[in-house]
């Protein structure tokens, strides 16, 4: 604004003219000079004009106030603007250095599904070919949600909440997502897992409720550096050992339990439409269980069709859940009773429930959804032990018969034997 040009405050509100007087009164202030009238004796022509003072006039009848003069404007000195590019600078730097992907994955938890129920309007469990009953109680399967990697990357705001959040779990990427493997190839893997368990699954509750469910034994392949290698081939099918019938996998595991690791076995296979007799020297599991060195790829005859239906979930640890699901769906009365119960938990063909990754965040996803019980696989118990939410009851299980005993306990609300996580690592 121009120093010489007049102020007024507000609309309609403008300047006294000279010999202008508040009404009723003597004038409280000369008016101002006039910087464009004629210099007048006592100023010389060219010479400047005295400075006009700056004036605030109020509203008519209301006392004439002058201002203190212009406020001066704020400088910006060379230190100021040092100041304020450097602040923006760093929160320009901060904020894009939180935003950048680190290596490393965070596991959160993830939604449950009632495997007695629906999802999406769809029985998660359809049966037929066998009586099924409803169920007043709710079997669940628990999940996790992972961030990290190429599809959904973590940045360091991610990784610092991550480690702040309770629930959650920071690991490095490659500890759950190997580098050598494309997400392509490890959604693929995690599918085939779903599906190897709801297999699994389907058998192991069929032969729990006394089903006989035959399965012809087809090699997959022989593993290298075992008996097995160059003796057995990729689709023999595996009919007796040491001239006991195998016709389902419980009972080749039930007859491999009597052999001792190392020790010979006789297989009869059929190869090309033809009995052979195949000598083959067994290896051991690990754990004192003698193996005799071949993949298998089961096909099974169930006498009754069961379908489990879930879409965008992969792995294989709903698989103890779903054995679950399709006893309670065939068996009366309810064994639920009415309870609300999550769990997780591998299941192989012979009824064993094996370990998962990512209990806690399972545990704490059961809680959010109402369940008041959890079957956890006993082998994860010494994550189990601590990390329990409140509110929710563990139970500890090795197999099919065991877990399926515990929900009977819980539903008849007889749980004082049940085996806590606490007395397994405490080996009672």
């Amino acid at each position: 604004m121009r120093d010489d040009v007049p102020v007024t405050d507000g609309p309609g509100v403008q300047p006294p003219h000279a010999g202008w007087s508040p009404p009723g009164g003597t004038p409280r202030h000369a008016a101002p000079p006039n910087p464009w009238a004629p210099p007048d004796a006592g100023q010389q022509a060219g010479s400047p004009a005295p400075p006009v003072p700056t004036y605030v006039w109020p509203d008519a009848g209301a006392g004439v106030t002058p201002s203190a003069g212009p406020t001066p404007e704020p400088v910006l000195t060379p230190r100021a603007i040092t100041l304020s590019v450097a602040t923006v600078t760093t929160a320009l730097l901060v904020g894009g250095l939180s935003l950048l992907p680190v290596p490393y994955a965070v596991t959160l938890p993830g939604p449950t599904f009632d495997t007695l129920g629906d999802v999406g309007g769809v029985p998660l469990i359809e049966v037929e070919g066998a009586e099924t009953y409803p169920s007043a109680g709710e079997l669940r399967f628990t999940t996790v949600r992972l961030r990290g990697g190429e599809s959904s990357p973590v940045s360091l705001f991610s990784l610092v909440q991550g480690w702040l959040d309770g629930a959650a779990t920071v690991v490095p990427v490659e500890d759950v997502l190997p580098p050598d493997q494309t997400p392509e190839e490890i959604d693929e893997q995690n599918q085939a897992a779903m599906i190897s368990s709801q297999e699994n699954a389907t058998v192991s509750a069929l032969e729990e409720l006394g089903y006989q469910v035959p399965t012809t034994l087809r090699v997959g392949a022989a593993v290298p550096d075992t008996g097995a290698w160059g003796v057995v081939e990729e689709g023999d099918v595996l009919l007796a050992v040491d001239g006991v019938a195998v016709g389902s996998f419980s009972e080749l595991s039930a007859v491999m339990d009597g052999v001792t690791p190392g020790a010979d076995v006789v297989l009869t296979v059929e190869r090309d439409g033809e009995e052979r007799e195949l000598t083959v020297t067994t290896v051991d599991d690990g754990s004192g269980k003698a193996l005799i060195g071949v993949l298998i790829d089961p096909e099974f005859h169930t006498p009754i069709d069961v379908t489990i239906q879930i879409e965008n979930v992969g792995g294989p640890s709903a698989g103890l859940m779903f054995s679950l699901g399709i006893i309670n769906a065939l068996t009366e009365p309810d064994e639920t009773g009415g309870r609300h119960i999550a769990g997780t938990g591998t299941m192989d063909l012979t009824g064993k429930v094996g370990p998962i990754g990512g209990i806690v965040q399972k545990m704490v996803g059961a809680t959010s959804d109402g369940a008041e019980w959890f079957l956890a696989p006993e082998s994860n118990c010494d994550e189990v032990v601590g990390n329990v939410p409140s509110g929710l009851d563990v139970v500890a299980v090795g197999t099919l018969a065991e877990a399926r005993a515990a929900v009977e306990a819980i539903g008849s609300g007889r749980t004082a034997g049940l085996r806590t996580c606490e007395q397994v690592v405490a080996g009672r």
